[in-house]
């Protein structure tokens, strides 16, 4: 989406207006949709009136910043980021159609890494019912037949496939001396283990 901004003739109190109403910290200064003047910020705005110059207008308080193309890697921006604080994206039409600060990264990282979050800790729970409660030989009737070669010293060496063959046999489930159905519990165990699987591949 095309981000909102101001030109630099825009006055210092649009400026802080804008920018309390939408909580930003910064705001691009651009004319028109592909002259990009610079970008006005609570940390340049900042720095003008601590140094006591004169402040009237964007273009008083604004500074440079850094524009990338729309397919740039998101690996490659972050450096960008943390050291402009924030960069413009400019689209094949060199049009400016984004902008990208700390927060959309820490937002990028958040979702990719959700994912990674959860399966980590279902397959923790899933761990400390089973921990315990089998023998080794018990254990390595679950693991997977084609990674027989691997050592097995523990629960912590099964995959999460051995899980689902584990607690699917009726005198395993008693093991765990819980309430939950059996059937049921396997089958979301079932289900996890394949987003688990697509979300690593």
């Amino acid at each position: 989406t095309v981000p909102l901004s101001l030109g630099p003739d825009a006055t210092i109190g649009e400026a802080i207006t804008v920018m309390m109403k939408h909580e930003y910290s910064q705001l691009p200064v651009i004319v028109g949709e592909r002259t990009v003047k610079g970008v006005i910020s609570w940390k340049s705005l900042g720095k003008r009136l601590a140094m006591e110059k004169k402040c009237c207008l964007v273009r008083d308080a604004m500074e440079s910043v850094h524009v990338i193309e729309l397919d740039t890697s998101l690996f490659d921006a972050i450096p960008l980021i943390a050291k402009h604080d924030c960069v413009l994206v400019r689209d094949s039409n060199n049009k400016v159609c984004g902008i990208m600060t700390p927060f959309d990264v820490s937002q990028t990282f958040v979702e990719l890494g959700e994912a990674f979050l959860l399966l980590g800790e279902i397959e923790n729970l899933i761990r400390d019912m089973i921990d315990g409660r089998f023998s080794k030989a018990e254990l390595e009737e679950a693991r997977d037949p084609l990674d027989a070669d691997r050592p097995l010293n523990d629960v912590s060496d099964l995959n999460f496939g051995g899980y689902v063959r584990l607690l699917q046999k009726p005198e395993a489930w008693e093991k765990l001396q819980t309430k939950l159905d059996r059937g049921t519990f396997v089958g979301y165990l079932e289900k996890v283990r394949i987003i688990r699987n697509n979300t690593m591949h």
